[in-house]
């Protein structure tokens, strides 16, 4: 029979391990306007959802200074719940115990989670919150982030994983955020790097400042860790689940697609406002991208970093998409290094979740510079090439003005596996820009022309017209058909229906060698 005695223990103990570090340390957290471990796991959850992992595991007590030390949960709080009717695995550091400081039972917990949510086919989500290695464990530590690691790659192409860094993630511990999907961070009481300013400063005489080296601000706009950039906690754990509302489980699940019943092949003619009278002129492309997705709803991801070339997931009535999309407002759209790695992995996350790609052109080639070739634009540029080419995933391509060299091909052409290809009336694909083909094509003519200028400019026409016509390329089968700006919504929305079902097998190996 069940004794009181025995449901008071337990309740003592639940009443500790809810305490964490106790409440003035909660209280402190409140003040610096941050959620305690376990209020961030509630606000990410559906109420009542939440069912706890390992509630009373204790650290082995026999390391340097911790034989008497109560740890509640060991630091981290590990379990599961639901977001938006949907499973989800998490984990939540407590800085309040211990700094959130991992030993190997907190690893071990961690651990227990991702293993979890690969057996049963689902998200994980991490809190990040902890001053690093429990030092007081030792190589015990190392041995715990070590295992951490080595789970974050099992399950990546598996489950999605998302990491909230919302606090201090210094050292070795930033390596696995780094090996997961996405990092949302949260702008203030939160940094992460692998040195500090103390230790670059007495390693190579230079000062700096927390900011410059592990702020949000510097990892979304300079290093292009960082994916998503939020105000606090709450704002954190809404991006988290506006992020989760694109994704499927795992990557045997189709995204969660909501198709309209009927659909809307009517013509926007209000987007033929927005396209420039030259190609000349740069075009805002986020602008074509909101008239394009369902109710103007784009969730871009690495909006403040690479900014020529933007990427991130929408629907496009009702079929989820990733949208990858030069903008020309920013180095004219050319592709460099920062923007490859950047489309290249927006790609491959895509491709291992089955998720449809959508790709809108308007590049006129590579970013030419002495720092990009002697920074590796060969081997980073062949990245957008490979990532394109391996991937499986409906792919549709809209050409709508500059497509030139190169760059026309690493943005998704019918030769690097485009489904279908669709160009605007303004499209322009050729080897180079037609001024420049114009200078090397017709350099005698200009010569003996009186009037340079007015020949250039004719010949620049005549070359647009006979050889980088959309036309042209569509008489050779390289493009789909050429269609109305005005279109384009009601054509993809009409092409993705088609190209759903899309089965496209590889010749069996272990694994491609990517140009990393």
């Amino acid at each position: 029979m069940l004794s009181e005695k025995h449901l008071e223990i337990l309740r003592e103990r639940r009443a500790k391990v809810l305490a964490g570090g106790g409440e003035d340390k909660l209280q402190e957290r409140h003040a610096k306007g941050l959620l305690g471990a376990r209020e961030r796991l509630l606000a990410l959850f559906q109420p009542d959802t939440f069912q706890e992992i390992a509630t009373h595991a204790k650290h082995a007590g026999k390391h340097f200074g911790l034989a008497d030390k109560e740890l509640p949960s060991d630091g981290v709080i590990v379990g599961t719940g639901f977001v938006d009717g949907r499973p989800v695995a998490a984990f939540s550091q407590d800085f309040t115990v211990m700094g959130g400081t991992l030993g190997k039972m907190h690893a071990r917990k961690i651990v227990q989670s991702m293993q979890l949510a690969l057996k049963i086919g689902v998200p994980v989500v991490a809190f990040k919150d902890s001053a690093g290695a429990r030092i007081q464990e030792a190589v015990d530590a190392l041995s715990g982030y070590g295992e951490v690691f080595y789970h974050n790659v099992l399950l990546s192409g598996v489950v999605p994983q998302i990491a909230i860094i919302a606090g201090p993630c210094a050292g070795g511990a930033s390596y696995s955020p780094a090996l997961m999907d996405y990092i949302i961070m949260t702008r203030q009481n939160a940094y992460m790097f692998i040195t500090g300013p103390e230790v670059i400063k007495a390693v190579t005489g230079r000062t700096t400042s927390l900011d410059e080296v592990g702020s949000a601000e510097m990892h979304a706009t300079v290093s292009g860790n960082v994916h998503f950039v939020a105000e606090d906690d709450r704002h954190a754990v809404q991006i988290a689940k506006a992020l989760l509302s694109y994704l499927p489980s795992n990557n045997t699940e189709d995204p969660p697609h909501r198709p309209y019943p009927d659909l809307d092949l009517s013509p926007d003619e209000g987007i033929n406002a927005l396209i420039p009278e030259t190609s000349a002129e740069p075009m805002d492309v986020k602008q074509i991208i909101y008239r394009l997705v369902d109710n103007g709803q784009f969730l871009e991801v690495h909006a403040g970093w690479a900014g020529n070339i933007v990427v991130g997931f929408a629907r496009i009535q009702g079929i989820v998409v990733g949208v990858l999309a030069n903008q020309s407002l920013v180095r004219a759209g050319a592709m460099d290094i920062d923007a490859s790695d950047k489309g290249a992995r927006f790609i491959r996350f895509c491709n291992a979740f089955n998720i449809p790609l959508v790709t809108l052109v308007d590049v006129p080639g590579f970013l030419p510079g002495i720092e990009q070739e002697r920074g590796g634009i060969i081997r980073h540029g062949a990245k957008m090439l490979y990532t394109y080419a391996s991937a499986t995933v409906p792919k549709i391509t809209i050409i709508l003005r500059k497509a030139y060299g190169g760059s026309y091909l690493a943005m998704c052409a019918q030769e690097m596996g485009a489904d279908m290809v669709f160009a605007w009336p303004t499209a322009e694909i050729a080897v180079m820009g037609a001024e420049g083909a114009v200078n090397i094509l017709y350099r005698s003519e200009l010569k003996a022309a009186e009037d340079r200028k007015a020949k250039a400019k004719e010949l620049v026409e005549e070359y647009r017209a006979k050889f980088a016509s959309p036309y042209m390329s569509a008489s050779r089968g390289y493009i789909t058909d050429v269609i109305e700006p005005a279109d384009t919504r009601a054509t993809i929305a009409l092409a993705l229906r088609k190209i759903l079902t899309k089965r496209e097998l590889r010749p069996a190996k272990k694994h491609g060698d990517i140009p990393l």
